[in-house]
C-alpha cells in the first residue's frame, strides 16, 4: 500500500528537495485511457523494468516551489542505488533548511529532521516517478493497461487507491498520478534526454495549490557508494 501524509505548509519550503513535487489547482484527466483492459503482472513487470535503476547514480538538481504565499528555491541531490534505495539531501535558500533521508522501496529508513519525509512525501510511487522510476504494483492489486503507439499506460488499484503511469521511452517522458476514492492526490511529469538522463520533473498536488519544479543539472554514475552514506547522522 502507498503511504499518504499531509503536507505541513509551514515546513514545505525548507525541505522541498526531499519531496520532489509540483502542484496546480486544476485536476487533469486520468492517465489511463477509457477501455483499458486487464493486464498480467508479467506484462507490468516488463514495463517497470524499462525504468528500473541500473547501477548507482547521483542526480543533482535545483528546486523551486511556488504557492499562494510566493516562491523559494534551492539545491538537492538524489543518490540512487539499485534496486530500490535512495539517499536524498536538500538545502534551502542561502544554505538554510538542510535535510536528508534514506528511502528503501516505499519506506523511510531514517530522516533528519526526523519528520521531514512524513511531512513532505505525498506518495512513494510518485516520489520514485520524479526520479524517472516506475514502481511495481503491490500484491493483490488489480491491473489494467494499454499500449498507446510506442508508449505504455497502466494502472494498479487496491481498495480506494489507484496509481497510474504512462511511459514513452522514445519521447523520454514519464507521467504518474495517484488518486484516492477517485480524487487526485498528485501528478508527476518527468522528462529525460536521449541518453536517458533526467532533465526536469514536477509533481502536481491540487490541494493546497503548490508547484514545485526540479531541474536536474548533473547525473553522475558511480561504481558504488560508501556504506556511511546510508547510515543516519551521528549526534
Amino acid at each position: 500500500m502507498p503511504q499518504w501524509f499531509p503536507v505541513d505548509r509551514a515546513s514545505l519550503a525548507p525541505y522541498l528537495g526531499l519531496l520532489l513535487v509540483a502542484c496546480t489547482p486544476a485536476q487533469p484527466g486520468s492517465i489511463l485511457p477509457v477501455g483499458a483492459q486487464p493486464v498480467s503482472r508479467g506484462d507490468v513487470q516488463s514495463w517497470v523494468e524499462a525504468t528500473a535503476p541500473s547501477g548507482h547514480m547521483a542526480h543533482r538538481f535545483r528546486w523551486q516551489v511556488q504557492d499562494d504565499r510566493g516562491s523559494a528555491g534551492g539545491r538537492g541531490t538524489a543518490r540512487i542505488a539499485t534496486p530500490d534505495s535512495v539517499r536524498l539531501d536538500v538545502v534551502g535558500p542561502l544554505g538554510s533548511g538542510r535535510g536528508a533521508g534514506v528511502v528503501v522501496g516505499e519506506s523511510v529508513e531514517w530522516a533528519e529532521p526526523p519528520d521531514v519525509l512524513e511531512r513532505l512525501v505525498v506518495n512513494y510511487p510518485l516520489m520514485w516517478a520524479m526520479l524517472g522510476v516506475m514502481r511495481e504494483p503491490p500484491a493483490g492489486a488489480v491491473l489494467r493497461g494499454a499500449r498507446d503507439g510506442g508508449a505504455v499506460r497502466w494502472e494498479w488499484a487496491l481498495g480506494v487507491d489507484t496509481v497510474a503511469f504512462r511511459w514513452d521511452s522514445a519521447a523520454g517522458r514519464l507521467a504518474a498520478e495517484a488518486r484516492s476514492s477517485g480524487v487526485l492526490v498528485g501528478r508527476v511529469e518527468t522528462s529525460l534526454d536521449a541518453e536517458g538522463r533526467l532533465t526536469s520533473s514536477r509533481l502536481t498536488v491540487p490541494r493546497p495549490a503548490t508547484r514545485i519544479s526540479l531541474t536536474f543539472t548533473e547525473t553522475t554514475p558511480a561504481a558504488s557508494f560508501s556504506p556511511d552514506l546510508w547510515a543516519p547522522p551521528t549526534p
